[in-house]
């Protein structure tokens, strides 16, 4: 891989194309172009064309060659295979490094240190690196089918929300790279809502192992759940989409709270169970008031499986509340306690320290995920 500018210009100078050869046989016996053109009934000019590189050698021309100088057709159909092969990769090298401002956009050390992508120190190794995560071959496939198509909503209101769209379309195809290990079944609504039952109550127990077992659960159904950790200027909470037939529920685990963890994940099966396949959602970017109305429905969706508004006012009616008291409420209304005591402090300022004080806001580790 040709690794600056100077080794594509020493590159190009030393590339000799298939006409250098001609050019060499037809010296070597004595044959002009006009001469070879009329022996072989072909125009001067396409003579002319092939030994300056201007026209490739096709398998018709190459058996003209075999019959008027008797070198092999073969010879000058790899002659021309390898030569043009040689040229792109030189093409291929010279539009890579000339790519320097595309790829910065990119955390690509980020991306990097959590081994998604491999690369040198080199921008053409960069760059590869990059086109071959998302599979396009240049920028300019890049944008046209990630930023106008797939990613567009989410491009659109990175923007707005002054996030690194290019790092959030990297976080969401990550995303799909995880999902496209997951074998599952074909997408069953009423399978899925009885999931969500179970995992309620593998919320409220929380086991060591319980995201394995939503991961279990959720595939069952036909849903793939995916852990993809936030990359810099994205502070993303989760994201929904549907690949092909299945949904795809993607959780970033930002911050690492029990309470933001499942909230997220019911607020994005409420977006599957209420709307449709075309839409992607993405939490922790603001909507239009338009776009506003389906994440208030998924909110009431995560908030019915979660910690419900009656729920709230009845532990509301019993302050002072105790670590005691809000593990009961939490058994009571099988839940678990981060949920009661993260709405209480989001939605009742006073009480924030409680939470804090009662040491409610529990790690989520998914490192292993």
């Amino acid at each position: 891989m040709y690794k600056n500018l100077k080794e594509i210009e020493i590159a190009r100078q030393l590339i000799s194309p298939p006409g250098d050869t001609l050019a060499e046989t037809m010296e070597i016996k004595g044959i002009s172009q006009p001469i070879l053109a009329m022996r072989m009934d072909r125009p001067l000019k396409t003579i002319n064309e092939i030994i300056k590189a201007k026209t490739a050698i096709t398998p018709e021309t190459a058996i003209q060659l075999e019959l008027v100088l008797g070198i092999e057709a073969e010879f000058w159909l790899e002659r021309e295979k390898n030569y043009r092969l040689e040229l792109a990769e030189i093409e291929h090298a010279e539009a890579l490094l000339n790519t320097k401002e595309f790829i910065v956009n990119f955390p690509l050390a980020a991306m990097k240190k959590l081994n998604w992508i491999t690369f040198e120190e080199s921008v053409a190794s960069m760059a590869n690196a990059l086109y071959a995560f998302f599979g396009v071959t240049g920028q300019e496939a890049y944008y046209n089918y990630y930023h106008k198509n797939v990613y567009e909503a989410a491009y659109r209101m990175s923007t707005q929300n002054n996030k690194n769209p290019f790092a959030v379309a990297a976080w969401l195809k990550q995303g799909e790279h995880s999902a496209e290990k997951i074998k599952v079944p074909a997408y069953n609504a009423s399978k899925f809502k009885d999931a969500l039952l179970e995992i309620k109550n593998v919320m409220a127990q929380q086991p060591a192992d319980f995201f394995s077992q939503l991961q279990s659960l959720c595939n069952s159904a036909g849903v793939k759940v995916v852990h993809t950790p936030c990359l810099p200027k994205t502070q993303l909470h989760g994201s929904t989409r549907w690949l092909n037939d299945n949904p795809l529920i993607q959780l970033s685990n930002l911050y690492n709270r029990n309470d933001i963890f499942w909230f997220t994940f019911f607020h994005e099966a409420g977006h599957i169970i209420k709307h449709g396949k075309r839409d992607v959602f993405v939490e922790g970017l603001k909507y239009s008031a338009e776009e506003q109305v389906k994440e208030d429905e998924a909110n009431e969706f995560a908030v019915k499986y979660t910690f419900t508004k009656s729920q709230e006012k009845e532990v509301l009616d019993n302050i002072p509340l105790s670590k005691k008291s809000i593990y009961e409420f939490a058994e009571k209304f099988n839940t678990h306690p981060a949920m009661i005591i993260g709405r209480l402090a989001r939605e009742h300022k006073e009480l924030n320290a409680i939470g804090h004080s009662l040491n409610l806001f529990q790690q989520v580790d998914l490192s292993a995920y």
